[in-house]
């Protein structure tokens, strides 16, 4: 164990945040998330029994976003038509809050499809077991200033 780190973040997930470099991007998937294929070409970390707003927090304690780009963030679209509401876009926001200035303003909505082809650019995904739809949140890496 280590002091310090959000218990989420298990050895192999704190290896991959680790490894990531300025503007890497790391999907954290909801449970409906096709990950085993959009993530096939590189690192799908199971984190089934966990849920976006405990990953995003913990991710958040150790991941900066980055601040080269104005929408650090993606949520994926709600599809035309899709009726759906999601309550947890707002929960997301008020994590990145606590963790980044711009809030709510670091973040960008992309079409569907969009965020899948984007989303098999990342460098990792990870696969949560949340069960929120349309809760996948893609976050672009920034730069670990010396404190």
């Amino acid at each position: 164990m280590l002091k310090g780190i959000p218990p989420v973040l298990s050895p192999e997930l704190l290896k991959v945040l680790c490894e990531m470099g300025h503007g890497d991007r790391l999907v954290i998937a909801d449970g409906n998330f096709p990950s085993e294929s959009i993530g096939k070409d590189g690192i799908v970390i199971r984190c089934d029994g966990h849920f976006g707003c405990e990953l995003l927090e913990a991710v958040l304690k150790v991941f900066p976003l980055d601040t080269y780009v104005d929408k650090p963030v993606s949520l994926m679209e709600v599809v035309p038509g899709d009726t759906v509401k999601t309550p947890i876009w707002d929960e997301y926001k008020k994590i990145i809050a606590k963790y980044d200035i711009r809030g709510g303003d670091a973040v960008q909505h992309i079409e569907r499809f969009s965020f899948y082809d984007e989303a098999k650019k990342s460098y990792a995904v990870i696969a949560s077991g949340e069960t929120a739809l349309y809760a996948n949140i893609m976050l672009q890496k920034g730069v670990v200033i010396p404190e």
